[in-house]
């Protein structure tokens, strides 16, 4: 069994301007560099035949190279927070692009996603943190944006549990067309 997801991957540049915002919430897990992505579809776990019926899927999806600008800071958990994000601008390409690959899922056989698609990349896993850290934070990087970068793929990602945590590996490039 293999447990899926596809995402965006988000150039180290950009990455490494969101470590920067990694501070000043006790009790805050945050996310390593190189696990920051933007998930677009969680799978799951599945066989060995089913990965490869998924990468079929995915790979008939056509859209178009667009542009991404990362805006806001946000959590999930109101009163009992249980993580931090950064935002997306909004985008129609995007939106676009993750109708396209939950259709292709679907058609493949999948279950449809249950939760509405709400773009954003996670920053902290939050366990018993107090909602005054929180709010701090949230009104320190309210502001918070970047310039706009490129995407020219999507991934497929399979998440293996380590000593540390989650180890995500790129099983499959899917290029979008210029």
């Amino acid at each position: 069994m293999i447990r899926l997801f596809v995402a965006l991957e988000i150039p180290d540049a950009v990455r490494a301007m969101l470590t920067r915002l990694q501070t000043g919430v006790p009790g805050a897990r945050w996310a390593a560099m190189e696990q920051m992505h933007l998930t677009l579809r969680f799978i799951g776990e599945v066989n060995g035949a089913v990965a490869h019926d998924i990468d079929d899927a995915l790979s008939g999806i056509r859209a178009p190279v667009f542009s991404m600008e990362l805006s806001g800071v946000g959590e999930f958990g109101g009163n009992n927070p249980r993580a931090l994000w950064v935002g997306v601008r909004g985008n129609d390409a995007l939106l676009h692009l993750q109708k396209k690959i939950e259709t292709a899922l679907q058609r493949f056989g999948l279950q449809p996603e249950r939760r509405k698609f709400s773009p954003h990349l996670t920053l902290a896993r939050l366990k018993a943190t107090s909602r005054g850290h929180v709010m701090d934070f949230l009104t320190d990087h309210a502001l918070f944006a970047n310039g706009p970068f490129e995407v020219k793929h999507f991934v497929l990602f399979s998440s293996h549990l380590g000593a540390t945590g989650s180890i995500y590996r790129a099983e499959r490039i899917y290029t979008l067309a210029r």
